[in-house]
């Protein structure tokens, strides 16, 4: 996995119901891209976080329009 600052962090919902997760990632902390990450949901609360295998990078900006 390898993301940027700016960068989404979609975790996609495990169980029937359940929701995608979106965040904002502010920070890398890994090297080259690579997890953890700080990150800051909509509400504006921050962690950091080492995404599991339900965890996908949107590269567009948040920002940015799909």
């Amino acid at each position: 996995m390898h993301a940027s600052k700016g960068d989404r962090l979609v975790v996609h919902g495990r169980v029937v119901g359940k929701q995608d997760h979106t965040v904002e990632i502010i920070e890398v902390l890994g090297s080259h891209g690579s997890p953890p990450y700080r990150v800051r949901d909509d509400k504006g609360h921050e962690t950091i976080m080492s995404p599991g295998p339900d965890s996908v990078v949107d590269h567009r900006k948040a920002g940015d329009q799909r």
